[in-house]
């Protein structure tokens, strides 16, 4: 499935490669190439997310790192000298998970695209104006984008490198945004996973368990509240983070601990964590259902998903998940077809664009050096060159001597920056 040269994986690949970009890099799993099921097996708990990924960038070499994981992708960001081979992938893959088997690695290689140079920055572009994603148009990818590069700057993890390409990446999908109609009419996984609710004609009076209450389950309980549900009940890890919620849905709220003692019934799970493991066991389940042996409607957007998936072997259950809207999502994305010729064009032109900012920033750490040498030129030339000079002039002289050398000092610096810079300028003028 990888292609170390990105050839095979981006159509932005036929633009001439920047020196400079060659050390972005893109290890990416996506649902146009995987299972969304199986790009579970790539999902970080928050708690463990600081400690597994310094040990990965340390193991793996890699100057920057950055780890984005939504409901559909995940993506690995570098920055890095390093060839993307498949002994650097099999190193780089045990390396983020220890208890992976031979059986993971290899699945690992054979699904991960891999995308260098100005195919990645192409990449990264297309992800956050969500005209990679698996619901085009929908903004939520834009803050997922911004909240990964946060935290991961937050443990240390990334540098000047990934810190520029995230920033133009940010303004690239606010363009994109702002200048198509890809995101009119907005729709996103909440909204779909909605539609599908809608079709199965849910009477009002309905009782809802919502399990989790991150961002995913807040806006599918918004929805769910704007059209006039209004039995809720909220479980979280976080008592206080399920009574916030609770308190906006006029709801009951309880510890996650409490789900295996829960036994008023319901007739609607909602359910979006970040466990690894199954937060809906077959035990847990049989304990919410009771006696009760009618139909039941579970909205998993979870990945991996919370709900054990032996539960629908032997419980009457219509199953709402990420991997079942995928339909729905490709009416969505035909939809809006015409719309990504131009989105192209945009993110084209912002490659062509990010090159003349790596250059820029490149004069602008070169040039960060130059009040140190020429202190340093200035601090020789006065206490050693010209020492015993400068012992034989009055004080009058010597202030009038410090201020020349620290006016000529200051132009030393300013000049040769806004030379430099000019000249950029003008080199991206003539292009």
């Amino acid at each position: 499935m990888y292609d170390n040269s990105g050839v095979k994986n981006s159509e932005f690949c036929s633009l001439k490669t920047h020196r400079h970009l060659n050390r972005i890099k893109i290890i990416a799993f996506t649902h146009k190439t995987t299972d969304i099921s199986d790009i579970g097996r790539l999902h970080i708990e928050d708690y463990a997310a600081e400690s597994r990924l310094k040990g990965l960038k340390q193991a793996a070499g890699i100057e920057e790192l950055l780890f984005l994981s939504t409901c559909n992708r995940v993506e690995f960001i570098l920055s890095t000298d390093k060839i993307i081979d498949t002994p650097f992938l099999k190193g780089f893959f045990a390396a983020f998970n220890p208890e992976f088997s031979n059986v993971d690695i290899d699945w690992a290689l054979n699904n991960a695209q891999v995308f260098e140079a100005d195919a990645a920055l192409g990449h990264l572009f297309s992800v956050a104006s969500s005209i990679d994603s698996l619901v085009v148009g929908e903004r939520e990818i834009i803050t997922q984008v911004r909240n990964a590069y946060e935290k991961c700057n937050a443990f240390g993890l990334t540098g000047d490198l990934i810190r520029l390409a995230i920033k133009s990446t940010i303004e690239v999908a606010k363009e994109v945004y702002t200048h198509t109609n890809i995101a009119r009419n907005p729709v996103s996984v909440v909204s779909l996973a909605y539609r599908k609710l809608k079709a199965l004609n849910v009477k009002q009076d309905a009782r809802f368990l919502i399990i989790g209450s991150g961002v995913t389950n807040t806006n599918m309980a918004k929805y769910l509240k704007k059209h006039k549900f209004a039995n809720f009940t909220v479980f979280n890890r976080t008592l206080e983070n399920a009574q916030k919620l609770a308190s906006e849905l006029n709801g009951k709220a309880y510890p996650l601990s409490e789900l295996v003692n829960y036994t008023e019934g319901f007739d609607i799970i909602v359910t979006c964590t970040g466990a690894a493991e199954s937060v809906i066991t077959p035990e847990i389940y049989k304990n919410l259902v009771g006696n009760d042996k009618s139909k039941k409607v579970v909205i998993d957007l979870a990945v991996p998903n919370d709900l054990d998936e032996e539960i629908l072997k032997n419980y009457d259950v219509n199953l709402i998940a990420v991997n079942n809207l995928q339909e729905v999502a490709k009416e969505n994305l035909l939809s809006r077809e015409k719309e990504m010729v131009a989105c192209k064009v945009i993110i084209a032109k912002n490659i062509s664009a990010f090159k003349q900012i790596i250059k820029t920033r490149k004069v602008e750490l070169a040039m960060s050096e130059v009040p140190k040498k020429v202190k340093e030129i200035r601090d020789m030339a006065m206490n050693e060159v010209f020492a015993k000079e400068l012992s034989s002039m009055d004080s009058q002289s010597k202030e009038v001597l410090e201020k020349i050398v620290a006016y000529m000092e200051k132009k030393y610096i300013s000049v040769p920056m806004k030379m430099a810079k000019d000249i950029l300028i003008e080199d991206a003028k003539t292009k």
